[in-house]
């Protein structure tokens, strides 16, 4: 099939567009200028300040917890939400699921935000609420990976093992769950890098004494963009694209390659 040049080329500024950017970013973190302005010469130093930040490693791990700790929540919930999404044919259910995916997060961050103030206080703003917060939108993602690993699988493998004795927890325990492990493996590596990278909902829940990694960055880059900045845009940057190919090599089917 011949491809249009004009379709080649629309592809090549579309991603020159949306890679370029990300390529700058990296390329100024080995800047030796406190401004990025322009190119003074090549230091790996700006990587060496971030290790030393007190204030940054604060972040990181703050980051780091709500990440884990979300994504395994989520993982849990969203298990069990992609499977009575596959098994029970009901309208509500996938609703109820998947709203938070469909909804923008500045609506989500926003409704969060009133729900814990009228309900524990403005007080009760902190890491929990973030976590909170997290949970809530990532258990969605989880039941589309989850289920769209079921939805690829024969049947008559469950109906043998009823047929064979099996209660309904052994089926899941000794069949279902581990045909399903890759996917539950991606949806958390998913949940994990939708969590570590959202800026928009955790702005609107985290309180005053929380700072993650997205929320240092955007306070960083209102004082002005620095190398530093973009040393940490990179790192980031790094780990998020990291595990998005791991969830894709383990899931393909689920993430969106080929089964």
């Amino acid at each position: 099939m011949r491809r249009s040049p004009l379709l080649v080329a629309s592809a090549i500024a579309v991603y020159l567009f949306l890679y370029v950017p990300l390529a700058v970013v990296v390329v100024f973190s080995f800047n030796d200028s406190k401004l990025s302005a322009e190119w003074v010469g090549f230091t790996t130093s700006w990587y060496a300040k971030l290790v030393r930040n007190d204030e940054m490693l604060k972040a990181a791990t703050n980051s780091l917890v709500i990440a884990v700790v979300a994504a395994a929540a989520a993982t849990v919930l969203g298990t069990m939400a992609g499977i009575a999404m596959h098994r029970y044919k009901s309208r509500l259910l996938p609703f109820m699921v998947l709203t938070p995916i469909a909804m923008p997060e500045i609506l989500l961050g926003v409704s969060l935000l009133i729900f814990f103030i009228t309900t524990f206080g403005e007080e009760s703003l902190s890491l929990l609420t973030v976590i909170v917060a997290h949970t809530t939108f990532c258990i969605g993602f989880v039941a589309i990976i989850v289920r769209a690993r079921l939805a690829g699988m024969d049947e008559s493998i469950f109906e043998a093992a009823r047929d064979l004795g099996a209660t309904p927890w052994q089926t899941f325990r000794l069949v279902t769950l581990p045909l399903i492990t890759p996917g539950v493996i991606a949806g958390a590596l998913m949940a994990f890098t939708l969590s570590i990278d959202d800026f928009v909902i955790t702005f609107f829940t985290a309180g005053a004494g929380v700072p993650t990694l997205p929320l240092t960055i955007y306070t960083m880059v209102k004082v002005a963009v620095t190398p530093e900045v973009n040393a940490l845009s990179t790192l980031l940057m790094l780990l998020t694209l990291t595990l998005i190919v791991v969830a894709g090599k383990i899931a393909p089917d689920a993430i969106g390659g080929k089964g």
